[in-house]
Order: C-alpha cells, then structure tokens, then sequence
C-alpha cells in the first residue's frame, strides 16, 4: 500500500510574503492524507504556519461549495438551489450580455488576492472583462500606497535578498508583526540576533512579535513617518549620514537636511508620535551607528500595517530614505525591506491583456465598494457583480454599506468561492470554486526570490473549477475569440515566464520539480552601487515628479485622516484610535470558518489600556460596544498594557455569521483614500468604546 502513496509538490495560495513550499502525500484512491512543509525548500525549508497546516480540514471541509447554485430567497439570507454548470453559465451570459448592451462599465469585477497563483489573481478572468468592456476595478486595499510611496524615493520596492539578513545586527520591524506574518523571515532574525543583532519593532501594538524582541518602541497610530523625519533631524545634527553614498547615489539630501533639521527636532517628534525625546534619541542613535555599536548593517522590515492611514504613502516614502542617510543599502540583506515582487519579470501584459480594454473605460478603486453599489461614483450605476477571490462583505471598509449594496434586488452577483462566505449569502449566482490542491498554478513571492509551480494532488472536488476555466466557459457563451482564451494553464505559465532578466535560464519544468530561485547573485544588494529605476537614476530624496505634480518634493509629515491632534472635534465624540490586524488564526477574513482555527481564536476581544477602561467603568472580560459614525459592534474587553491610554485593538477579520450582532469591526472603518496610491486607510478610524 506504502508504494502506492504519491508525493505532490505544492504551494501554499495565501496573501503571505513565505509562499512556502508544500508536500501533498495522496493515496491510492486520489485523496489527499498529509500536507507538509517542503523541506527542500530552500527559504520555508519544511515548517508551515498554523493555519496552513491545517489544510486539508480546508479541502475536504463538509461546507465545501461543490455545485452551481441559485439564489431562492431573499438576499443575505444563503438560501439556494443546485444548478448546473450550463444552467449557470446561461443565466450569468444572458444577463451580461443585457447590460451590456446599454454599457458594459454597469458591470464590475471584484477580486483580491485569494489566491496569489499568478493564473488565479489574474490572467484569463481580466481578458474576459477587458474584452466584454466591463469597469476596470483598482485593487489597492492592500499595498499600494507603500508601492506607491517606494517608487517615489527608489523607483520601485524596497528589496533586499532576504536570506542576507542574517548578517545584519540591527533589525528594525517597523509595522510588521513578523513573528506571525512572515515567520520564515522572522527565524532568519532570530538567526541574525543569536550572532549578535538587536531586533526592535515599531508598533502601537504590543504584537506578538513586539513581545519577543529586544525593545517594543509604542509609537502612536499613523505616526511613523514623523519619527523618520526626528531620525534624519538626528543623524543630519551628529553629522552621522554617509556622504560618499549620498553624493553618488542621490538626489536632494542638502534640501532634505535642511527641512529635518528645520522643522523636525526631537521634541516636536515626541508631541506627534507620543514617544519620549530619549527614546528617539537612543533609537536613532543605535540605528545610525549600528555598524559601530552593534557590529552590522541595520535592517528596517517594513510591512503593510503603518502604511494604512492618511499619509501612509508619504509614511514608506520617508522612511525608505533612512538606507540611503546611513549606507545600509549597500550591504546585502541589509537597507528596508517591504516586497520582493518587483524582482519578478511575469509578463502581466501577456496573462491579462491590458491593449483590449475599450479607451475611456471607467476604473473603480475597490475601497470604494460601498459608494459604488450605491451609485456615488462617476459613471453608469454598477448593476452586475462578479466577485471571485474575495469576501468583500467581511474585508471591505464601511461594511454596513456595502451590506446595503448587496442587498440591492436589482443587483445581479455572480460569487465564485469555495465556501457559503458572508459575500455568497448575498449572491444570486454560486459557482463553486477549486482549492489549491485541485489546480496547476505559478508563483512568485514578495518575501522571497524562488519561482514555484503548484501542481495539482487531486481530481476538483464535486463539480468545482479554477478561475481559468470558468472564464474559459464564459468566454465561449459570449463567443469571444478562441485564441484570447483557449490555451492551456500550462500554457499560459510559460507566456508569462517570459524567460528575459531574473527568468533566464528558468523553465516551467524546472519550476514543476521545485522551487528555483531567480537569476540573482547570492547576497543580491540591488541599491549597493546606486542603479535606482527612478527618473534620474539616483535615490530620490527630493523628487522632481511630484515638484511637477504640484506635490511637496521632500518627504514631510502628513496626519492621519481621523488623528486626535488634528481632528480634535471628531476626536472629542471619538476618542480612541482602533487597530484591527487581523488574528494569527485567520489570514484576513479566509479559514474563520474553519472550527480548529476559530476555536483557537476565541471570542472576539478589543484590548484597551486599564486607564481608558476605568474612565469609562469597563472592567476586563465586560462585553463593551465599539462605535462611532459608521457603525458598531460587540467585543469583550482585555485590559492590558499592549496598547497605550487612546489606543484600542480589535484582533479580525470574523465573519458576520459567526459574530453575535452579524458584523465585523470593519462596520467602523472608512472608505477615505491615503495620500498616495489611493489605498485603504483601516488604521486611520476613531471610536468609542461603552460598556453594554
């Protein structure tokens, strides 16, 4: 029986910088009976996170979506009937095709990054919309304004070999919760601390990984770039900065310095971020002289926590100029760190099409979910609904207004997923959707440089599909072009391969086997010798872009949109700044249905300072009410000092259906935009708490 056994190398689907190599063992009769850690994998090297490693009680799930189904009752309420996948493919073209005909930007597509395979994010399903002239759908509710805010300075992400870091000696998780959210990265820090570093996290949440490192500096939500500003005010003062590499590799440091020194002394720092004038004085100091207090380079792991507020853009900008102030750029492993993706060369024109998109069509940033289902945003009101890899009723900010939204009888929702999510029970059409051991995929990373084909364990449960192959199907009900949609998946992984830079020398079959790391140098320092891809070539400290945008060319600081010191009217009604990262069990919204990871998550907390709790008489374990102007919803308290007096955190994203009052904590937060990338502000949200 032993022999019979069948080892599938896999890859792990989920919005996570590891992207960890998996081993599927399948059995005789196809079914999958181990999933592990790939320990040949050069980074993940065979250990899985909890969640993941609980997989298989994802596939074979008992409320595993397995059949088309249709909509039988009122919306919101799951109530439906099975179909048949032609039945589905019928409706969902029939009605298409009628809005279209009076304008196809009625019809919107939603979609994140459920899965992270380059095929299931995104290949066919944006040809089949481009070419049917549907709105084009801005999917910023994750990373863009840090991209945005990278490609300002260094004309790109902030990238380093990861594997490097364990030379540094002076590491700096600055909005990261890496212990949990990038784990692997997180042993290679604890690698690097017992050769000698110090490990530091910047956070207003005591996290787990705050807990773990050598000093928790409590900063005040949506601050961060207010410090790097006190740190450059520092090192420009003591005459610290490296003037080789800002000479050769830079553009602007002596308006830049003048601004710091100017405008960003340590006292004003302090009153901003809520630190003490010594705790921006040590941590600049052993920042900037890392090499000679500590021994090494200083790393800055950035993530996408501090980025998700008003001036979050602005935020990453600044501080991914701190490398080029100190030289830390060029030691490998060594600089700021937020993605490896852009180290990727995927042909994204070849999978997606962009040259069929009909001029003029309307683009729709996904934050605004809510205003577009109620018809607040340019354009022809959206009719149609096409969600896939997405549960926009649990992730997208302004929940109860989205709720609305879908509840709008005259809205036709097709929702592609594997389970009855809180978005599902609002749809009129269910396909049920393949997990990842039931599809070919490709992917890439953004915590690490090693390219990586998923190959499929076994057969699609029930009646299930990948993303391909039901815009393969709609495609042909609509009669589109056969060469736009008929390759194979395989097919289309070698298009987008498209063997050019880090892919030479790269081929699918090499993938299939297991990882391979891109044609990058060992102890790859992009920024080392300068070859920024900015405008000018250089890192660009000022920027002449954004002086011609009307923009402010320097980095400065910019307050979130809720802030108590410049919202004091707003703040007086609501005067705590909420958190809600999500909890280590979940992965955003995906696996809370899962009983294992939902009973070690627990009950649904908010975490208050014992000052704020006694000013409002709120003893630890009482149920309380957090509200403002957009909504509310039931938490217990947990009185303790992982947050400081007019901070609260709320640990998610559940979803509305195993909550007590049938919402989240995102029927609080905003739809506001950041100041760059038009990205989701989650973190820029004041409440008040009550106890009920």
């Amino acid at each position: 029986m032993r022999s019979e056994l069948r080892l599938i190398k896999a890859v792990c689907p989920h919005d996570c910088p590891d992207t960890c190599g998996m081993v599927v063992t399948v059995d005789s009769s196809g079914r999958a009976i181990q999933l592990r850690g790939d320990q040949d994998h050069p980074f993940t090297r065979g250990f899985l996170c909890q969640k993941v490693a609980n997989y298989l009680d994802r596939v074979y799930h008992p409320d595993r979506l397995l059949y088309p189904l249709r909509r039988v009752g009122p919306k919101g309420l799951g109530q439906f009937e099975r179909i048949t996948w032609e039945a589905a493919i019928l409706e969902i073209t029939k009605r298409f095709k009628e809005i279209a005909a009076q304008d196809p930007q009625a019809i919107l597509p939603y979609s994140y990054a459920g899965t992270m395979g380059k095929l299931m994010y995104g290949s066919l399903d944006r040809r089949y919309f481009h070419r049917l002239g549907a709105s084009l759908l801005d999917r910023t509710i994750c990373a863009t304004a840090g991209s945005a805010g990278c490609d300002v300075t260094l004309g790109t992400r902030a990238m380093i070999d990861p594997e490097a870091t364990i030379n540094c000696r002076y590491i700096v998780n600055w909005g990261s919760n890496t212990a949990v959210t990038n784990i692997h990265f997180w042993k290679i820090e604890y690698e690097a601390r017992k050769r000698g570093a110090r490990i530091v996290t910047i956070d207003p949440y005591r996290s787990p990984t705050a807990d773990k490192s050598d000093w928790w500096i409590p900063i005040r939500p949506g601050t961060d770039g207010a410090l790097a500003l006190g740190v450059m005010h520092i090192i420009f003062r003591e005459n610290w900065q490296d003037d080789d590499y800002l000479t050769q590799y830079c553009v602007g440091a002596a308006q830049l310095r003048e601004r710091v020194l100017k405008e960003y002394c340590p006292k004003e720092v302090a009153r901003i971020t809520g630190l003490s004038i010594a705790d921006i004085e040590q941590f600049a100091t052993e920042y900037a002289r890392a090499r000679h207090i500590f021994g090494g380079p200083a790393l800055i792991r950035l993530n996408y926590g501090l980025q998700r507020h008003g001036g979050g853009g602005m935020a990453v900008r600044t501080i991914v100029c701190l490398p080029a102030l100190t030289g830390d750029w060029r030691y490998p492993g060594a600089g700021a760190f937020l993605s490896t993706s852009k180290a990727y060369p995927w042909d994204d024109s070849y999978l997606t099409r962009p040259d069929l998109i009909p001029p003029g069509t309307r683009t729709i940033n996904m934050v605004q979910l809510a205003e577009a289902l109620h018809g607040k945003l340019p354009g022809p009101p959206v009719k149609a609904l096409f969600v896939y890899n997405s549960n926009p009723a649990a992730v997208a900010p302004d929940q109860s207004r989205v709720l609305s939204g879908l509840a709008r009888e005259d809205l036709f929702t097709v929702v592609h997923d594997q389970f009855q999510t809180d978005t599902v029970d609002f749809a009129d059409i269910v396909l049920p959707a393949t997990t990842q051991l039931e599809h070919f995929d490709v992917h890439g990373s953004y915590g690490h440089l090693y390219v990586q084909a998923n190959n499929p364990a076994i057969m699609p449960l029930g009646e299930a599909k990948p993303n391909t192959e039901v815009f393969r199907l709609l495609a042909r009900a609509m009669g589109f072009e056969e060469e736009l949609f008929e390759q194979t998946d395989e097919e289309l992984a070698t298009g987008c391969l498209s063997g050019n830079n880090n892919f030479v020398g790269l081929t699918l079959d090499a993938v299939k086997a297991g990882p391979v790391r891109l044609n990058l140098p060992q102890n790859w320092a992009p920024f080392a010798e300068g070859r920024f891809p900015t405008p000018s070539g250089k890192c660009e400290l000022y920027s002449e872009c954004e002086a011609q945008a009307g923009r402010d060319p320097l980095p400065h600081y910019i307050p979130p949109h809720e802030d108590p010191q410049t919202n004091p009217e707003l703040a007086a009604r609501y005067p705590l700044q909420l958190l809600t990262p999500p909890k280590p069990s979940f992965l955003n919204s995906t696996f809370v249905n899962v009983p294992v990871l939902r009973n070690a998550a627990g009950e649904r907390t908010l975490e208050i300072h014992p000052q704020d709790a006694a000013d409002r008489g709120i003893t630890n374990g009482q149920k309380v009410i957090v509200f403002n102007n957009r909504g509310r919803f039931v938490a217990h308290a947990v009185l303790a000092d992982t947050v400081k007096p007019g901070v609260v955190v709320s640990q998610g994203l559940w979803w509305r259906k195993w909550t007590e009052d049938g919402v989240n904590c995102n029927t609080t937060t905003s739809t506001a935009l950041t100041d760059l990338g038009a990205g989701a502000t989650f973190f820029d949200n004041l409440v008040e708490v009550a106890k009920v």
